[in-house]
């Protein structure tokens, strides 16, 4: 018996839902034309630059092995979780169990789109330079309305209290505070740690292992 493929069932936008971690077939993608991915406008301050690069490079270099699963983490980049939303463009975000594109310059791959990974990503540092960036409101209820798990407030100047590093996780679509380091459901929590980074000496937040190891960035691998 064969089947006329003009009979095919056309598929349905309900069997594809983000919080299931599917991503949505490219005939629901949505036009994006209008989506603002870049602007070109440096903001950042030296030091939370290389606490980007930091966290970002010793995910690549050790993170492989301790979170034993594809990932997907950078710096600086849009996420876009709704099409008449502007994107959220986290200082570092971590989504695991998804692959890269191949490519860089199409609209969809020079952004994060959730409806394109199929889900959000699992974790979003920011790092706080001054009181304006509302990070422990507005982001904070934004980061909670996109679904991601873990969201992490470095405040390393105080500017927005006395705790320099606090973590929230999801729950019930809201935020609670979580009193521990680590991140069970992603595998590698964070910490803080005094010492030199390229060329300068700090406190920094650092990834860890469940018993506190650093995972360390290819220079420091390379030194040992």
């Amino acid at each position: 018996m064969h089947t006329d493929p003009t009979s095919a069932v056309t598929p349905n936008i309900d069997d594809y839902m983000v919080s299931e971690g599917k991503p949505l077939p490219r005939e629901f993608w949505p036009n994006v034309d209008h989506l603002i991915t870049e602007d070109d406008t440096p903001v950042d301050n030296l030091f939370s630059a290389k606490q980007q690069r930091l966290l970002v490079d010793a995910l690549y270099s050790s993170g492989a092995e301790t979170l034993q699963r594809p990932f997907l983490a950078d710096a600086n980049v849009g996420v876009f979780y709704a099409v008449h939303q502007d994107a959220l463009v986290p200082d570092v975000f971590v989504s695991l169990d998804v692959q890269p594109h191949s490519g860089w310059w199409d609209t969809y791959e020079r952004s994060y789109c959730v409806w394109d990974y199929g889900k959000p990503p699992d974790v979003v540092i920011e790092i706080v330079s001054n009181t304006r960036g509302h990070e422990a409101d507005t982001k904070l209820e934004r980061y909670a309305r996109m679904h991601v798990l873990y969201y992490v407030i470095f405040d390393p100047g105080q500017h927005i209290g006395d705790e320099v590093v606090r973590v929230y996780i999801l729950h019930r679509n809201a935020y609670q505070r979580w009193e521990s380091g680590w991140l069970p459901e992603v595998g590698v929590g964070v910490t803080l740690w005094t010492g030199r980074f390229e060329d300068r000496e700090a406190t920094w937040l650092r990834w860890c292992t469940q018993d506190g190891q650093l995972l360390l960035t290819g220079a420091e691998r390379a030194a040992q």
